[in-house]
């Protein structure tokens, strides 16, 4: 019952983030599309099967579904409902603790903006990868606990600090006295460091990280990987004042100071070894 109240609460327009989810909603092709272009620059996501976690309402794999085989998992009924069942796509009702599926049946697996909500265990990593077929990859995007554009402002709450609390923490000190009606949800957000990334995956998948490729498509005018009002002054203020260059030439994919603490989310491949 408080999933579905969950979801509720996320098309209600008097609560206090409707219109931050609401963009979110409304960018979800951009967002399909970009997570698309970034597969294709490792491999040829055509005639794939392709598991997508946490699929929400299903447009990234509703979009990939047009050239593979897709499985859209989502634990809530109100997201399911809204996901078209075809030949190439299939909606399943199940969450990640649960997944129904035989060993080494995927080449892909989707965590879009996913696994900052799940309660994640060793268990859970090498699911995943058992998952997966010889050579099957991972895309991952979640936003940088460390970040300091997150620090300044919280992804999923727009407050200061907030990514640096756990989940229980953010439901004690903030949820409980400021937003009450959230403070049930099983699906807080509870942010990772790149660190603490490469410790959960690296035993098993190589981490590749695409943070020039975000940033080209981001500063080119692409959609859908920013929605809160703060990263979106603060794009806008990079290209009016001339410092995208700036931002092009201190960008990288290497795993230093500038993905650590300056990189607001992470968009990862990780390959299985």
């Amino acid at each position: 019952m408080e999933v579905e109240n969950d979801i509720q609460r996320e098309y209600d327009p008097a609560h206090t983030n409707y219109e931050r989810w609401k963009k979110a909603r409304n960018l979800s092709d951009d967002r399909a599309k970009f997570v698309e272009s970034v597969l294709s620059s490792e491999i040829i996501a055509e005639r794939l099967k392709i598991l997508d976690i946490g699929a929400g309402e299903g447009s990234t794999s509703k979009f990939l579904s047009q050239k593979n085989l897709a499985v859209s998992l989502e634990p809530k009924s109100e997201r399911i409902k809204k996901i078209p069942k075809t030949d190439s796509l299939q909606p399943i009702k199940a969450n990640s603790s649960g997944l129904p599926f035989k060993s080494s049946v995927f080449d892909i697996i989707i965590l879009q903006d996913v696994i900052e909500h799940l309660n994640i265990t060793e268990k859970l990593i090498s699911d995943f990868g058992n998952l997966l077929k010889e050579n099957g990859i991972i895309y991952l995007s979640t936003p940088n606990r460390l970040s300091l554009f997150n620090i300044i402002s919280d992804p999923h709450w727009g407050m200061p600090l907030l990514c640096l609390f756990t989940r229980e923490q953010i439901k004690k000190y903030f949820l409980k006295y400021f937003r009450r009606n959230d403070y049930t949800r099983d699906d807080i957000a509870e942010l990772l460091s790149l660190k603490d990334l490469i410790n959960l995956f690296s035993e098993n998948f190589s981490v590749n990280i695409c943070t020039n490729f975000s940033i080209d498509y981001l500063l080119n005018g692409g959609k859908g990987l920013v929605w809160s009002k703060f990263h979106l002054r603060l794009v806008k203020y990079l290209n009016e004042f001339g410092l995208a260059k700036v931002i092009r030439r201190i960008a990288n994919d290497e795993i230093g100071i500038v993905n650590k603490f300056f990189t607001p989310t992470f968009y990862c491949i990780l390959k299985k070894k």
